[in-house]
């Protein structure tokens, strides 16, 4: 069985290390899996190819700023995309996120219409059914067509005239012509797309995967007491918070952790947050400010380390942060928006109304005086493992090939 993965990114951030994870399980079990990425680091690995080129993913994204139209700016980087495809003659495609400024999306879906090669199409957002949105979070417009969009300032922002009713025209066109199969990782994104002109292509659920054997699983005091030693930390609680662009991408709720962190000063309690990309102002003395971090068995050593993980997003589908905490053995709390609260349900996940800072302090205290025990996560490390979600997207991809195993 031939199966290659299209990403935005790879081996990096929720979906890259999805794609990464299914391409290596593909592969181990004799397989020919490849990923194809957009952007990122070039991977010196077999069968990995970034196909997206750097200026033109710059150009992709000033333009959609300027025009207000979006996926249709890269024609180098979509033709060696399709030179590649043409090349390792996959018996299906795998796409999970085909925006960022690096894919032509109608010359894309025309080719693979063309030569009807079997698509799972696995939505980490509400990308494809949105004139442009990632997030529609309270509009509906997407079930009427889009149009008269009220956050064109947001990704993929544009100060141009709004196009979405166009473009939420041209996706209906290309995809409906698709041999498809929709995967939504949550119950709540699937009953969302289950609102569009998708309505009418099986749509499965299937939880995200993660490592859990080697990278995300509980580590003992000693394995993250160099990280205790680091920051000073002795007999406090801590509390931890992880976002890519934490501080600059207002969806991830910085805001909220920060007001949140002020709100329980002299508490003994150590707030962590990690992946914050900007200075921040009036910084509160109980928080640790750290960068991003590619190395992932420290990034599980501090989910370790913690006794909470806070999330306040504005939306999200099932993030994979809550998933990488719940692995590590840690409790979740936050806001219950889109798909989050699937995570960590109790007694390990308390979640609250969006914005409700005085709940979200209620729910902090209450998990941090509970500690549940570490036979209650035990399940999720099964439920959440990268073995089980390739194992049930090999179940969809030979059912696509007709029962095959080819």
């Amino acid at each position: 069985m031939k199966v290659l993965q299209i990403n935005s990114v790879c081996k990096k951030g929720s979906t890259g290390k999805i794609a990464y994870e299914l391409y290596k399980r593909g592969n181990e079990a004799g397989h020919e899996f490849a990923v194809c990425y957009g952007r990122g680091k070039k991977i010196e690995e077999e069968r990995v190819f970034k196909f997206g080129l750097d200026l033109e993913t710059v150009f992709h994204a000033l333009m959609t700023r300027l025009t207000g139209y979006t996926g249709c700016f890269s024609p180098l980087s979509t033709g060696r995309l399709i030179d590649y495809i043409e090349s390792f003659q996959p018996d299906i495609i795998h796409l999970h996120e085909p925006h960022a400024y690096f894919l032509n999306l109608k010359p894309f879906f025309e080719y693979l219409g063309e030569k009807k090669i079997p698509l799972v199409y696995t939505f980490h957002c509400e990308f494809a059914y949105t004139g442009k949105c990632g997030y529609s979070y309270d509009c509906d417009r997407f079930e009427t067509g889009c149009g008269s969009c009220p956050r064109l300032a947001e990704y993929p922002k544009t100060a141009g005239p709004d196009h979405t009713a166009s473009m939420h025209k041209a996706k209906k066109k290309l995809l409906e012509r698709q041999n498809m199969l929709i995967v939504c990782p949550s119950r709540w994104l699937a009953e969302r797309s289950k609102r569009s002109f998708l309505k009418g292509f099986d749509t499965r659920v299937i939880k995200n995967g993660i490592d859990t054997e080697n990278t995300f699983y509980p580590r003992s005091k000693d394995e993250y007491a160099h990280l205790l030693k680091l920051h000073g930390i002795e007999n406090e609680k801590i509390v931890l918070a992880v976002a890519p662009s934490f501080i600059t991408d207002k969806r991830k709720g910085a805001e909220y952790v920060l007001r949140l962190a002020r709100r329980m000063t002299g508490q003994n309690v150590r707030f962590i947050l990690i992946g914050v990309d900007a200075e921040i102002e009036d910084k509160p003395e109980n928080v640790i400010a750290l960068g991003r971090t590619e190395n992932q068995q420290e990034l599980a050593e501090y989910y370790s380390m913690a006794d909470c993980f806070v999330i306040c997003s504005e939306m999200e589908n099932l993030p994979t942060t809550c998933l990488e905490a719940v692995c590590c053995g840690t409790p979740v709390v936050g806001f219950d928006v889109g798909g989050t609260a699937e995570t960590a349900p109790e007694p390990i996940g308390l979640f609250g109304p969006y914005g409700d800072m005085d709940a979200l302090e209620k729910n902090l205290l209450t998990m941090l005086g509970r500690s549940p025990k570490q036979s209650e996560f035990v399940q999720f490390r099964q439920e959440y493992s990268s073995v089980r979600m390739f194992g049930e997207y090999s179940k969809i991809y030979k059912e696509l090939l007709g029962g095959t195993d080819k």
